[in-house]
């Protein structure tokens, strides 16, 4: 017996049969992330949402879910559509698990388009923004290669656009290797603009 998808899908996909764009925003909730740097991501995150609220079809289209990652990966926020996103507010300590992060952001993908599937809702490709000042730290090497593997294999599977965004002095070149997007520089730290520009990249009106 096929199994039933919970109430809760049941009644949102009803309520909003519009076809969907899952984002994921993976953010370096690290120690070297304290002060200004979780400050204006904080920001950011209420910026996004008043930008992405401004208008009525990405409003309903765009899915929004947040993975945080520093010594533990915690999904922050879980898929819920702008109106019902409520920024969080971010404190930064501990190390820089980006590896798990990762795993943890195309799992929440994956898990996503399952539900869109169940449904019958139609779905652009997902997007995953990672948002970080430096590289892997306290992670082994083998954890790290295989994340970067699963990036590279669901991109060219075209299940998913994985991009890195660095903050100021984060090494970039590391993060070309982890990612296959080239990253972004640090003028994007605060997260509205890349998200921004992930929404902007999808022709909602089809």
């Amino acid at each position: 017996m096929a199994k039933s998808r919970p109430l809760s899908d049941r009644v949102e996909f009803a309520e909003n049969p519009e076809p969907r764009c899952a984002c994921v925003l993976l953010l370096d909730t690290s120690a070297s992330m304290q002060g200004d740097r979780i400050e204006a991501l904080n920001r950011g995150l209420v910026t996004l949402r008043h930008e992405l609220a401004r208008d009525a079809l990405t409003a309903r289209r765009v899915d929004i879910a947040i993975v945080t990652f520093n010594s533990n990966v915690s999904v922050v926020q879980d898929f819920v559509t702008i109106d019902k996103f409520k920024p969080p507010t971010l404190v930064a300590n501990g190390r820089t698990h980006m590896a798990e992060g990762l795993e943890r952001a195309l799992d929440l993908v994956a898990a996503r388009k399952r539900n869109y599937r169940q449904a019958g809702v139609a779905y652009y490709r997902p997007w995953v923004f990672m948002i970080t000042d430096g590289t892997p730290e306290g992670e082994t090497g083998a954890a790290v290669a295989k994340a970067a593997a699963r990036v590279r294999a669901e991109e060219q599977a075209r299940h998913v656009i994985c991009f890195a965004v660095g903050v100021e002095d984060a090494d970039m070149e590391r993060l070309s290797q982890v990612v296959v997007q080239t990253p972004l520089g640090p003028a994007d730290h605060s997260c509205a603009s890349p998200g921004r520009r992930a929404i902007d990249a999808v022709d909602f009106s089809t």
